[in-house]
């Protein structure tokens, strides 16, 4: 049964889908997105319960993603991406939660995770200094997440390497305007931000390892839930890969409406071509079948949490390949379908144009790069432990 934040944002599907052109013009979520989003609660639905949200099982969140992305891909990549934050902070400080959600749970927030700065340890945290790119829905955002490397005297990253989530107040980065010029997903404003010293205190920060983890930092937050005893590599891909997902979705039925009544200009109705009903079967059955591995993969995952089992680097391994083929299996289909529309699909009052450059630019996120993923999983699969760069990303 369809958790009550699935089945608002599919009451409010028309209007979402009523907002995308504007979205895409402005280069960031229009008002009317944001109020459709607040007014679902999707991006409550992984927000601790003390704090206002659901702390649903992420199989919902997956779905709820996809349904946003169905109407407007860009708004979908926001509340896949931005949906997860709420997680993460169920993980922080409790200082810091009420910090951010005291006033109003409805509060964003930022990221990217990218190691993109240095933070330098100081008397009672850290000073943080780097530049950001991809900082999705951050006009909305009054917070922000931000992936940095604990540097030393120099300036320079300590060795070995240490990776720490840090997050700010609005007040404290600047967001570099007109820095998201792009063919897809263009509404997403993922624009670039700059921190310049900023003193980051220590309760405002996490360790990057022991959130890749998972059960660690759901033990030291007091977290019982089952959902946040996941690991991060597991719950930060699932948003971004359902808003592709839900984008295929999207263009498959925006497809299936165009080519209904079309009739090409030799006067020939493709309803009758049994090629191009061919390639419809076949783009729906491999979109469907991303969509069931994709949820199925996170409902292992948690079903195993639930019972009490360790999740090793095997089984994070597994879902991490299984994502990354959904997407691209996904947009693989698309491509079939968009290349028997015809020409007048690239118009851009067509909407299957849109969804075929934000399913693009979707699967160019370094989460959904197969090699190295694909590389780790067939290794574990042989019994053999994948060491450096190919743990990356699991």
């Amino acid at each position: 049964m369809a958790h009550e934040v699935v089945r608002r944002v599919e009451e409010v599907s028309t209007l979402l889908a009523a907002t995308a052109e504007e979205t895409e013009g402005l280069g960031r979520l229009s008002d009317e997105s944001v109020k459709l989003i607040r007014q679902a609660g999707v991006m409550r639905l992984l927000q601790p319960t003390d704090f206002g949200g659901y702390a649903a099982h992420p199989r919902d969140f997956a779905e709820a993603v996809m349904a946003v992305a169905r109407h407007c891909g860009s708004t979908g990549w926001v509340c896949g991406v931005g949906g997860v934050h709420p997680w993460e902070m169920a993980l922080m400080d409790r200082r810091l939660q009420t910090e951010v959600w005291g006033s109003d749970p409805d509060t964003w927030i930022a990221s990217p995770y990218a190691p993109q700065g240095i933070a330098t340890p100081v008397d009672g945290g850290y000073t943080l200094k780097g530049r950001w790119n991809f900082s999705s829905g951050t006009d909305h955002c009054d917070w922000i997440f931000l992936g940095a490397l604990v540097g030393g005297p120099d300036g320079r990253p300590q060795q070995p390497v240490r990776g720490l989530h840090v997050v700010l107040p609005r007040s404290d980065y600047t967001i570099v305007p007109d820095s998201w010029d792009v063919i897809g997903l263009s509404g997403t404003g993922s624009k670039d931000v700059v921190v310049d010293g900023a003193f980051v205190p220590a309760y405002r920060t996490i360790d990057g390892a022991e959130v890749a983890e998972g059960e660690k930092a759901a033990e030291r937050a007091g977290r019982s839930d089952t959902v946040y005893r996941l690991p991060f590599w597991a719950m930060f891909p699932l948003g971004i890969t359902a808003a592709v997902v839900g984008i295929a979705e999207g263009a498959l039925a925006a497809h299936l409406d165009y080519q209904r009544e079309r009739v090409t200009a030799m006067g020939a109705r493709i309803k009758d071509d049994p090629y191009v009903m061919s390639a419809i079967s076949e783009a729906a059955a491999e979109i469907g079948a991303s969509r069931i591995q994709l949820l199925d993969g996170i409902s292992r995952l948690y079903d195993k949490a639930d019972a009490g089992g360790p999740i090793t680097f095997d089984d994070r391994a597994v879902i991490r390949r299984n994502q990354t083929r959904c997407a691209w299996r996904a947009v693989a289909a698309v491509d079939e379908i968009f290349a028997r529309s015809g020409g007048n699909a690239v118009r851009r009052h067509n909407v299957m144009q849109r969804f075929w450059r934000d399913a693009h630019v979707g699967l160019q996120h370094a989460i959904h790069t197969p090699g190295s993923i694909y590389h780790a999983s067939a290794l574990t699969s042989m019994g053999i432990e994948p060491e450096g760069p190919l743990r990356a990303l699991i």
